[in-house]
């Protein structure tokens, strides 16, 4: 028994650090490859620059950069934080109460599937404050995972508990605190990892709508603005800062997501084990 286990311990480090070096060693990989591709064919910055190029830019023109990018990253904030209560909340008044549920659901379905890239011109002319438009497209884009997950996991509880709780006498708000919403828990985290990631989209479509300049300027401002003016390198500048920011965003949801989880719920138990 200890030998298969010291097998599986084995085997189960080797997965892990194969999971941190391969995607390493692929992103390596195709850094080299796209710079011996714009070295070979003698391609100018204009139309596509070099890692090398882009990297230099990252850095001389940190201070515009840095400064969008904390622009965008409190809208996509805001707007998840906004569509994490309104989510939940609205999922939990719909497990309350079916009427309100038949009622509002489809509507949340067609916000959903409407472009938010037709939709955002408009609540940008309707909405007079800039960055509260920018939030509001945000906060669109991300609230129906959340929604519709959490009413998922709300109404996927194991009707034998449902059933002991109502044997028991539990009232309808203890049945939801102790029972709904630990058992939904795991679908809201899925969710909300969905979210983390769609509030960046919708930030950044939000962005290249209002064209914005000046200060408060995001990244989305920002590429336009270097497509417009060719200046290539800075935009694959603000590109990787957006790819770098939506990693980052989902790398702790879902970090908090398995230290909500680890000590109970399978999924989490099924990484450690």
């Amino acid at each position: 028994m200890s030998e298969a286990r010291a097998k599986d311990e084995a085997r189960t480090r080797v997965d892990r650090v194969l999971r941190v070096l391969l995607p390493i060693a692929v992103l390596a990989l195709g850094v080299v490859l796209w710079e011996l591709v714009v070295r070979v064919g003698d391609i100018p910055p204009y139309v596509l620059p070099s890692p090398r190029l882009v990297f230099s830019t990252l850095i001389s023109d940190w201070a515009v950069l840095g400064a969008s990018l904390l622009v965008t990253l409190t809208t996509t904030l805001e707007g998840f934080l906004l569509a994490a209560a309104g989510g939940v909340g609205l999922a939990v008044l719909f497990n309350q109460s079916r009427l309100i549920e038949y009622s509002l659901y489809p509507y949340a379905v067609i916000l959903q599937v409407t472009p938010i890239v037709a939709i955002a011109p408009l609540i940008i002319i309707w909405v007079r404050e800039p960055f509260l438009a920018l939030l509001v497209c945000a906060w669109i884009v991300a609230f129906f995972p959340v929604l519709s997950n959490t009413t998922l996991g709300l109404n996927s509880v194991d009707r034998n508990l449902a059933g002991l709780f109502s044997l028991y006498g539990a009232s309808r708000m203890q049945t939801l605190r102790y029972l709904k919403l630990p058992a939904a828990l795991p679908y809201i985290l899925g969710g909300l990892r969905i979210a983390g990631g769609l509030s960046l989209i919708g930030a950044v479509v939000a962005e290249i709508a209002a064209g914005t300049a000046g200060a408060g300027s995001g990244l989305a401002f920002r590429i336009a603005e270097s497509g417009y003016r060719l200046n290539i390198p800075r935009m694959f500048a603000a590109l990787l800062l957006l790819s770098v920011a939506g990693i980052v965003i989902y790398g702790l949801l879902a970090l908090i997501s398995h230290l909500v989880l680890r000590r109970w719920h399978e999924s989490a138990l099924r990484k450690e084990n």
